[in-house]
């Protein structure tokens, strides 16, 4: 019976050096660090290799990441300063260069550069008019970066970069875009429209005005020629009728050739007294 208890003394024993063992080994892997605890108070931080605690007393109460990480900020509506709407978002690369304060200077420190990124993008796209902020992802970034890199530090993380993935009008602005575009797609046709139909009608004008200034001069060398004409006929007759009636008898005869040639011309009528008319005027010039 003394030796079946001392057997079972002897494996508890055993069994309490070895969880004592575990407990007081930790092995970090590469690329975290670990925030160790004494009775509730920080007292170290392990980082990567084979490192040993006090068992019961110390414990690991944080496992902290050195690597990069890669922050994705969602989505979110901003108003721009001329009360446009947008749709951005963004990824932000930030590494913890100090894991102490990282997780005593902030509950959450990952959420907690997420809602200041967010908060300082709505910040800066809010003070933008919507062309401007949609053409000054550079300059958005730039600022974006500066404006959360103090506060990070802080807690204990750096921002090595912020990256604008997207920036659009909402779907409700797109529309009243579109509807925008397309208005004064129309208005620029009409003025163009209304410009050519400006130009057609004072060409027209110009076009008649030298018609009718041509014919004008038409008209005025038309009568200058018959001037002349009668004067020479009659210095060539004297004060006889004979050139008045040979004129009329001319124009008259010319007359009645054109009606003769027109293609609408179905009958032409002729005086009864034409006969007569040129046999006296034959006669005239004759006698």
């Amino acid at each position: 019976m003394i030796e079946f208890g001392t057997t079972i003394t002897s494996v508890v024993f055993l069994l309490f050096v070895l969880v004592t063992v575990a407990r007081g080994v930790r092995i970090v892997p590469q690329g975290e660090e670990w925030i160790v605890q004494r009775l509730g108070k920080y007292r170290v931080t392990l980082l990567p290799g084979l490192r040993f605690i006090i068992p019961y007393f110390d414990t690991v109460s944080y496992k902290v990441t050195t690597k990069d990480i890669i922050l994705d900020v969602q989505e979110q509506e901003v108003i721009t300063r001329d009360n446009a709407v947008i749709m951005v978002n963004a990824i932000a690369f930030i590494k913890v260069t100090d894991p102490v304060r990282a997780v005593y200077g902030v509950e959450n420190f990952v959420e907690a550069i997420r809602n200041m990124i967010m908060t300082t993008l709505r910040s800066i796209v809010g003070e933008m008019d919507l062309d401007h902020a949609l053409s000054s992802r550079d300059m958005i970034k730039t600022r974006l970066k500066a404006g959360v890199a103090d506060e990070a530090l802080d807690w204990g993380l750096t921002v090595k970069s912020v990256e604008i993935q997207d920036i659009k009008p909402s779907p409700s602005m797109q529309k009243a875009m579109e509807l925008q575009a397309s208005a004064e797609r129309e208005r620029k046709a009409m003025v163009t429209k209304a410009e050519g139909e400006k130009q057609s009608v004072i060409l027209s004008a110009e076009a008649r005005l030298e018609s009718a200034r041509r014919d004008a001069q038409a008209q005025i060398m038309l009568a200058e020629a018959s001037s002349q004409a009668i004067a020479k006929i009659t210095a060539a007759f004297g004060e006889n009728e004979l050139p008045m009636f040979y004129l009329l008898g001319e124009k008259y005869i010319a007359s009645l050739g054109r009606m003769a040639e027109s293609p609408n011309a179905k009958l032409v009528l002729l005086p009864g007294d034409l006969q007569n008319t040129l046999r006296g005027l034959f006669q005239k010039l004759q006698g």
